[in-house]
């Protein structure tokens, strides 16, 4: 027999078997649990049928039925099975080969000639000719990506942690109108930018801790500082803290820290460290519109979603989602504005916070709606919590000196004409009471169109027509808490004088998968729902960069 015989006769049955199982779609090698690989494995198996999890129909089994019934070459575990999707390690790599050439030298020695085949050298001799240059280059490779992995394993950030990021730059500024005080709102042009950075951290992965650090200018227009137009109305939905003069001046901090994580098959549990939105736990039923805190989407807080949303502060606290069916959801959480203050009349429960429950039913695809309940305490101080939409007056938190609490209901409706066309729904309806002095009834409603896809993939273009917050009765004595807060036209009742309509439009165009650009109209009739003022139309530019 010649000497090419005996070169190949020891490896050719793991040469085979190895071949046997490359994976033509993946082009990954699969190896099989092989006989003295892993320490607690079961003794030698002399049939396929011995492993309880490996079946006909899977795609190596008559890989697996050579390599056990005709070289003996594979052990299972001790409860019979086999785990063929297991990764496996280089160590037991290296074991199984060596515990597989022991074998072939073991039935070489016993002579046992009719387990190595001449037909099997004679297909390995071909392989080998035709598929050199191919394993010549591969084993190159190999040689090359070794040293850079060993360098990736020393330097790499984190085995559990993902970094991703966004940037927003954007233009505004309002090209006419009168303010809530019937004064001109000046026409000044302003240029902002918001920028974040998730670390996404995951230790079973299926939970998710998030650490986020941002950094933004952008100034409220309804602020007391900036242009001082005191319009709540309009507020763009990537500003900063309401009434901040200068908020953060990109400095930058950690702006939200939270903990989300199955419990069972249907429930999934967030706990908020600091800034927790709604949006983290709860389906606002505005699909396309409503797109991370106004990075994507509408341009305006009120586009984006129910203003019954904004009664709930940012804060620390819980949120739940629990799917009871495929198509019924329930959402529930507690949010804290106050959470980490020692003081009287504040922390975790006795400060300002929002207890939300929402009902959302999906009988198809197509179509969603909401059911939802917000109940709200709002205390003394820069921790109000309040809505950041409508006018002066629906926001009595803001612009008085009174504790007030809200019982807040609303429905939001979501059907999808087809795939380029949504029409999205709302109604809230909020009594909010000034703790002492009165009650204030407050509606807001709205009608959205969402046409995903437009011009492009990954395009959107919107268009939102509503009605912000207005008060529409009041009782008890909440229009004197007026008189030295608001302007002095505005003081003869507690509720709002007219009817201001949002309209809203805007088209993002995607230049890229990871940058966007979206130019926008925001026109206010009768801002301050005072129809003596005249209207204010609102320009946006808005850059978006994703990495």
């Amino acid at each position: 027999m010649s000497k090419m015989f005996w070169k190949w006769l020891p490896i050719s049955p793991v040469a085979l078997g190895l071949f046997s199982v490359i994976t033509a779609t993946t082009g990954a090698i699969a190896f099989p649990v092989l006989a003295g690989t892993v320490q607690e494995s079961s003794g030698q198996v002399t049939s396929v049928s011995q492993l309880s999890d490996v079946q006909p129909t899977d795609w190596a089994f008559g890989a697996l039925q050579s390599l056990v019934e005709r070289y003996g070459c594979i052990a299972g575990y001790p409860n019979a099975t086999y785990r063929g999707n297991r990764a496996l390690t280089r160590y037991e790599f290296a074991a199984g080969i060596n515990a597989c050439l022991s074998r072939v030298n073991e039935l070489i020695s016993t002579a046992t000639t009719d387990i190595v085949k001449k037909e099997d050298l004679t297909t390995l001799q071909k392989l080998q000719e035709q598929f050199a240059a191919e394993l010549a280059t591969l084993r190159g490779r190999v040689d090359v990506l070794e040293p850079h992995l060993e360098t990736l394993d020393k330097q790499q950030f984190s085995t559990t942690t993902k970094l991703n990021g966004q940037a927003i730059f954007a233009i505004s500024g309002f090209a006419g109108g009168q303010d809530a005080d019937n004064g001109d709102i000046p026409t000044n042009t302003t240029f902002g930018d918001r920028v974040r950075l998730n670390f996404d951290t995951s230790f079973t992965g299926q939970d998710l801790l998030r650490t986020r650090l941002q950094a933004l200018n952008f100034n409220y227009f309804s602020g007391e500082g900036g242009t001082g137009t005191r319009l709540p109305e309009g507020t763009l939905a990537f500003n900063g803290e309401i009434g901040d003069e200068d908020p953060e001046n990109n400095q930058v901090g950690v702006e939200t820290l939270f903990y989300r994580f199955p419990l069972g098959k249907k429930t999934e549990v967030t706990f908020f460290a600091n800034e927790g939105e709604v949006e983290d736990f709860v389906d606002t039923v505005n699909p396309f519109l409503d797109g991370d805190e106004g990075a994507r989407g509408a341009l305006s807080k009120f586009g984006s979603r129910n203003s019954v949303y904004y009664f709930v502060p940012s804060g620390a606290g819980v949120g739940l989602r629990h799917r009871f069916l495929d198509g019924l959801e329930l959402s529930l959480g507690y949010l804290s504005s106050t959470a980490s203050n020692p003081n009287a009349s504040n922390g975790l429960f006795n400060g300002s916070y929002g207890a939300i429950a929402q009902l959302t039913f999906q009988p198809s695809d197509r179509f969603s709606i909401g059911l939802t309940y917000v109940n709200a305490y709002n205390n003394l101080g820069e921790d109000l919590a309040i809505p950041g939409t409508g006018s002066q007056k629906a926001n009595l938190g803001l612009v008085t000196d009174s504790p007030t609490s809200t019982n807040a209901y609303g429905l939001e409706a979501s059907y999808q004409v087809n795939s380029g066309f949504l029409i999205n729904a709302w109604a809230g309806y909020a009594k909010t009471r000034v703790l002492g002095v009165g009650d204030a009834d407050i509606w807001n409603y709205a009608v959205a169109l969402a046409f995903p896809d437009l011009g492009k993939k990954g395009n959107l273009a919107g268009i939102v027509v509503g009605i912000e917050p207005k008060v529409t009765g009041a009782n008890g004595a909440i229009a004197n808490l007026f008189t030295e807060i608001i302007a002095p036209q505005n003081r003869d009742s507690a509720q709002d004088r007219n009817t201001s309509l949002h309209l809203e439009g805007f088209y993002s165009y995607a230049l890229s998968d990871n940058i966007t650009i979206t130019p926008g109209l925001i026109w206010l009739t009768a801002p301050n729902h005072d129809e003596r003022n005249s209207d204010a139309v609102l320009g946006v530019i808005r850059t978006t960069f994703t990495f």
